[in-house]
């Protein structure tokens, strides 16, 4: 049976799909760091937040964000700096096209920058989804190993009803992304994009 979504309580969240990490000229991509799966999420996202927007279901992306501290340099974990060495002023920094929503999925309705993994820790994520009457996430973005699965389990904790687009997140391993999806199945619903595009089209 298709699964039907009514639009008012229900958002699509598109975790950190930015420049900074999908453009060619992005820091990401200035640094060669990429992979396929990675690379191929905005083309197979576009439908579906085609889809949504037509649907009327509230589009919200999250941002990755290194807040500029002294001089400009960006504030950077410690764990960060030494995974991501190449990343340096300018990047991911708050109002720069690179902080921004990678254009093939553009306008989101609200946008909302993130400081850590989870995209509620420390923002105001809460607030505006609950301000806005949102019950459920449908989740979709990178890393799913990453902000994906930090976000939709603090989602979880804080009684939102979600759902995963399996391919509609990716990580840099497709042996890690399997993994999670799986472990993210014990607490929510999965789906494909496909089967949302359906549930949409319901």
């Amino acid at each position: 049976m298709t699964r039907r979504f009514d639009a008012a309580p229900t958002a699509l969240l598109l975790v950190d799909l930015q420049n900074d990490f999908l453009h060619p000229k992005g820091a990401y991509g200035r640094a060669g760091q990429s992979a396929p799966s990675i690379a191929a999420l905005p083309g197979r996202l576009k439908p579906v937040v085609d889809a949504a927007r037509r649907a009327g279901l509230l589009i919200v992306s999250t941002h990755f964000t290194l807040v500029p501290g002294r001089g400009g340099e960006p504030i950077i974990a410690p764990h960060l700096k030494k995974l991501r060495p190449f990343l340096t002023k300018g990047d991911f920094a708050p109002g720069g096209v690179g902080h921004a929503l990678i254009d093939e999925l553009r306008p989101a309705d609200i946008a909302v920058d993130k400081v850590a993994y989870s995209a509620f820790y420390m923002s105001r994520l809460e607030f505006v989804l609950r301000k806005s009457g949102i019950e459920t996430l449908i989740f979709a973005g990178i890393v799913t190993n990453g902000g994906v699965a930090s976000t939709l389990r603090d989602a979880h904790v804080r009684d939102f009803a979600t759902v995963l687009l399996s391919d509609g997140c990716a990580a840099f391993s497709d042996s890690i992304h399997n993994t999670t999806v799986a472990s993210l199945a014990v607490i929510s619903p999965v789906m494909t994009c496909a089967e949302l595009l359906a549930a949409l089209a319901a």
